[in-house]
């Protein structure tokens, strides 16, 4: 078989895989064309972020980043940009990030990669927190599982509060700043509610909930055109 092709029965996933990497790609030099000469910018984590940085590093901006993971900062150092520490900066002109689910009215499920707390610590010091993704992240209602982060002192204890739904990730390293990663498997119902209920619970560091409020743009990219969603 020539090096290039397929193998036989995953030509099909090949195929889905690559249109989904050109939809990321798109959402990411969209959003990278919101960015100014002199910004103050968050940079989330994930595979669409990915993309991002390469966009914004070719435009050859005079901007400052803070990024919500090592990887990130590496990334991005790697490729010119200037990462700062976010302590360095209280506020943000913008913030760009990935998402796991989008609802139409901008509720979203983030933390895949166990930095949700992270991001939503630099989304909320935006003043334009955008969102990128390629199409399957829209729902029309949010579902499990809700990624958490935990404290590793009462683990044992935060667990039970959580009951059966809760569920240390199996195999997943620490979270940026040590947490333990679990996610929330039980029903979510009003998004509201869910967040807060999981918010209350002692030992939950932080949960992959965002609500509407936080988010100003939704990029999403489909074959050939990128989705813009203003919600604030």
């Amino acid at each position: 078989m020539p090096a290039s092709a397929a193998p036989i029965g995953q030509t099909g996933r090949v195929s889905e895989q690559s249109g989904i990497d050109r939809e990321k790609k798109l959402a990411a030099e969209a959003a990278a064309e919101l960015v100014q000469d002199g910004m103050a910018v968050g940079l989330g984590t994930g595979s669409t972020v990915a993309y991002l940085l390469p966009a914004l590093a070719r435009r050859r901006l005079s901007i400052r980043c803070v990024a919500t993971s090592m990887d990130t900062a590496r990334k991005a150092t790697e490729l010119g940009l200037a990462v700062d520490s976010v302590d360095t900066l209280e506020m943000l002109d913008i913030a760009i990030d990935g998402a796991d689910q989008i609802t139409p009215d901008g509720w979203l499920v983030k933390g895949g990669g166990g930095a949700h707390t992270r991001e939503k610590v630099v989304a909320a010091s935006a003043a334009r927190f955008v969102v990128i993704a390629d199409s399957t992240k829209p729902v029309q209602a949010l579902r499990p599982p809700i990624p958490l982060e935990l404290l590793s002192f009462g683990l044992a204890a935060t667990l039970k509060h959580l009951g059966e739904a809760g569920v240390v990730r199996p195999g997943a390293p620490a979270s940026p700043d040590g947490g333990v990663i679990a996610d929330y498997h039980g029903p979510i119902g009003d998004p509201a509610e869910a967040a807060a209920w999981l918010a209350a619970i002692p030992g939950v560091v932080g949960h992959g909930l965002f609500e509407p409020a936080i988010t100003s743009d939704v990029l999403i990219g489909g074959d050939n055109s990128v989705e813009h969603r203003i919600l604030r």
